[in-house]
């Protein structure tokens, strides 16, 4: 089977975790290539993630790098017995770019999530409305249809909500993404009424950051943090001018847990977010 041009971040994550194991051990590609009996070339595609590797190999590797983290190892193994259509995003692919896919694919795959906003809302928390609008101010303007298809695909999203255990959602909003008029003022009040509704699910916390916060939180960038089946498979994906970016280096994960620990001591506790909230709809 030839290399995959473009895996996803999942499978990116998979062979990127192999490899730190490899050099933890303080092993050479072409050794662990010599113990599977393939070429090192594959080893490197292997972990790049642009050639899948069985669940029997990646135990024989773990075993090779003296791994004896059973948690680590079925976790990646479970993410090598996933196979391309097995999910409700793979339908759109060909259709959006993979980042719309990597994301969908991170929120159904942590065991708790934390976002940080500041000028627009998370996307399992939009209205149709409210989406449409987001994307229709995309310059240059995109065509009706991918339009559509995002916003379609936006809403799916929002069936991680729907399972028997769902995630644990922690949402900080800045005040400045409630203020923002984005599709007009029905649209708006819609859409905070429908924020102040997701408050009420149990297992979301909405908190936000208001103006009158006088500790700077430096909130430029959309964060959000998911939860791995074990920690070390925690990830942070944060929006930038060209595209999204996932990042699993314990430094990265350690400075973004601590900024989003800083913003929620500033933020205002959820009842009085919802309030908040109530108060800026009733503006409109």
């Amino acid at each position: 089977m030839p290399p995959r041009d473009h895996p996803t971040a999942r499978q990116a994550r998979l062979g990127a975790e192999l490899r730190k194991l490899r050099e933890s051990a303080g092993m050479a590609a072409r050794e662990a290539a010599g113990l599977l009996s393939i070429d090192q070339a594959k080893i490197s595609h292997i972990e790049a993630g642009r050639v899948g590797v069985s669940e029997e190999r990646i135990r024989r590797l773990a075993t090779f790098y003296s791994c004896d983290d059973a948690g680590l190892i079925d976790a990646l193994c479970t993410i090598a017995r996933e196979r391309r259509g097995q999910f409700w995003w793979d339908e759109y692919r060909g259709v959006l770019s993979p980042g719309f896919l990597d994301i969908a694919e991170l929120e159904h795959h942590a065991t708790h999530l934390r976002y940080l906003q500041s000028v627009t809302f998370p996307g399992v928390f939009q209205t149709e409305d409210y989406a449409r609008a987001l994307f229709a101010g995309v310059i240059p303007a995109l065509p009706d249809d991918e339009v559509e298809a995002r916003v379609e695909h936006r809403m799916k999203r929002r069936r991680i909500f729907e399972r028997t255990a769902p995630p644990a959602f922690e949402a900080t909003i800045h005040e400045a993404a409630l203020r923002m008029r984005i599709g007009g003022r029905k649209v708006m009040r819609t859409q905070l009424e429908f924020l102040m509704e997701v408050s009420e699910w149990p297992c979301v916390t909405l908190r936000v950051i208001p103006f009158t916060a006088e500790e700077f939180v430096e909130a430029t960038q959309t964060v959000l943090y998911a939860g791995g089946v074990v920690p070390q498979l925690d990830t942070v994906q944060i929006d930038t001018p060209f595209g999204g970016r996932f990042l699993d280096a314990v430094a990265e994960l350690n400075k973004y847990r601590a900024l989003l620990d800083f913003t929620h001591r500033v933020s205002l506790d959820p009842q009085e977010s919802r309030q908040f909230i109530h108060h800026v709809a009733r503006e409109l």
